[in-house]
């Protein structure tokens, strides 16, 4: 029962817009959406640039609409690169959360414009900031709420009692929570 007879839309996201909901119409397959089959389909649309999500659903008709997705593929013509989406999950009223539509993320993040300047920034902030939760340091989050501080000791105790000094002189790290 991981297959479905429901109408199957996707709509793909990329850096210069989206095609908006295309139904899924003909696969290359007699049948569509069975379990453990793979189905391709040709979708019309003006070149997006680097994709980035898609968002994929059923209508809910038909007996047995609900589908199990493990993911899908979207291969560019133009650029020749596969843009792989995971899912994983069920798109049925009655699993896994209800959904029938679910966003998906590319998951090869190596085709995302920019991914090794994100990488290169979190190595450099990471490098920057690693100090702060070494053994021994006390993190002090400060509420705006209560004007108090938020500890987090070494010895994994919380204190949450929201004291309106600082009681460690110095200040790690400062989250401002609302």
């Amino acid at each position: 029962n991981a297959g479905t007879e429901a109408d199957v839309y996707i709509s793909v996201y990329g850096e210069r817009g989206d095609t908006g909901s295309r139904q899924l119409l003909k696969s290359q397959k007699p049948k569509k959406f069975l379990k453990g089959q793979t189905d391709k389909f040709a979708v019309e649309a003006v070149h997006l640039g680097h994709l980035y999500k898609i968002v994929i659903g059923h209508n809910g008709l038909g007996s047995g609409n609900g589908w199990f997705l493990d993911k899908v593929v979207i291969k560019d013509p133009i650029t020749d690169l596969d843009y792989t989406f995971l899912c994983h999950r069920w798109l049925d009223q009655g699993q896994d959360g209800g959904n029938i539509v679910r966003e998906l993320t590319v998951t090869d993040a190596s085709t995302f414009p920019g991914r090794q300047e994100l990488e290169l920034k979190r190595d450099k902030t990471w490098a920057a900031e690693k100090w702060k939760f070494q053994e021994g340091n006390t993190l002090q989050f400060y509420n705006r709420l209560t004007h108090g501080f938020i500890c987090l000791s070494p010895d994994s105790r919380v204190d949450a009692l929201g004291d309106k000094k600082n009681k460690y002189g110095k200040v790690f790290f400062t989250w401002m929570c609302a």
